[in-house]
């Protein structure tokens, strides 16, 4: 089976120090975000982008600098690892063909809509507690 990625970093800097003026300001948008509503999570390299861990994945940040398969987008996602338990009434995430994980994709800084991606955050931070009571 061949590598689906070219590239590989040793650290989160890397990663960023690698990406697009126009990515990275989106990335550390989100980063901060993730950072400040769930201070006690774990940020670490898998598949070669920042995840999100605190007893388990919680979220990611793909930019489409760093390339996987087929078909990516041309923003910079934000997923979520188990967003198929998220309350999403107002359908802000894309779930497409998956069964668990579910995604918002921006294209430009000024797209994130702060409030509402803690909102997704703290819920999210939420079920993975839940999770690990069960």
């Amino acid at each position: 089976m061949g590598k689906m990625q070219d590239i590989n970093f040793r650290s989160v800097e890397e990663f960023l120090d690698f990406l697009p003026d126009n990515e990275r300001k989106i990335v550390d948008h989100l980063r901060y975000l993730i950072l400040d509503c769930i201070p006690e999570c774990k940020e670490k390299l898998a598949y070669n982008v920042p995840f999100y861990y605190k007893h388990r994945r919680i979220c990611f940040i793909w930019p489409p600098a760093v390339p996987w398969g087929k078909g990516r987008v041309s923003g910079v996602e934000l997923g979520f690892c188990y967003g198929n338990l998220l309350q999403d009434e107002i359908n802000y995430l894309d779930k497409g063909e998956r069964k668990q994980v579910c995604m918002k994709i921006f294209t430009d800084v000024s797209e994130i809509d702060a409030d509402l991606i803690r909102a997704y955050l703290f819920e999210a931070a939420e079920i993975d507690e839940r999770m690990n009571r069960k």
